[in-house]
């Protein structure tokens, strides 16, 4: 299971770059779209490394018991 959810958490930095790349494809029509995505962007970046510090604690702990 903990090789699933190591598989699972890089789905977050797939999301986004997904909206990345649609904040600069819209950067030139819609820019206040534009940031959200890059806000979106930042978030779901910021996801990531939460759940891989907590994942990575989580499996420290059960290696010690």
């Amino acid at each position: 299971m903990n090789k699933l959810w190591s598989i699972f958490q890089y789905g977050y930095l797939v999301i986004g770059v997904i909206f990345l790349v649609e904040g600069i494809l819209n950067w030139n029509s819609n820019r206040e779209q534009s940031f959200i995505m890059f806000g979106f962007a930042i978030f779901i970046t910021l996801i990531f490394f939460f759940k891989r510090n907590f994942r990575r604690k989580i499996e420290e702990r059960n290696k010690q018991n």
